[in-house]
């Protein structure tokens, strides 16, 4: 895997960790559930139990990513790229379901689409 394309995979990486502290850590955070589309305490307290849940999705994607750049190689490569495609699906599963998420959908899918193809050219 290329350089460039390793840099996109730990962009993807960092991105997703940032989304684990968002959605797991800080999420009781009116500043951080109305990124989410949520509009008051009472929809949090619907919606935590969840977002927990999902930000640790989000933290074994990262892991992933990152952990298989680590342990390099070709299996290493595989798995960072198996998790960036799945990052890739993710966001484009956002766009499907709400619109309005757009940026949030871009900001994770294009940085890992960016590694896949990159991958995939070298």
């Amino acid at each position: 895997m290329s350089v460039i394309a390793q840099v996109f995979v730990v962009i993807a990486g960092i991105f997703h960790l940032f989304v684990f502290a968002m959605e797991s850590l800080l999420f009781r955070k009116p500043s951080t559930y109305r990124r989410f589309l949520v509009k008051d305490d009472t929809e949090m307290a619907a919606a935590r139990p969840w977002a927990f849940n999902q930000g640790f999705y989000n933290l074994f994607l990262a892991v992933g990513a990152l952990g298989g750049l680590i342990w390099s190689g070709d299996k290493g490569h595989a798995i960072a790229l198996f998790a960036c495609a799945c990052m890739a699906g993710a966001g484009v599963v956002l766009l499907a379901s709400d619109r309005r998420m757009l940026r949030a959908a871009a900001t994770q899918a294009v940085p890992p689409i960016v590694a896949l193809v990159l991958a995939a050219l070298t």
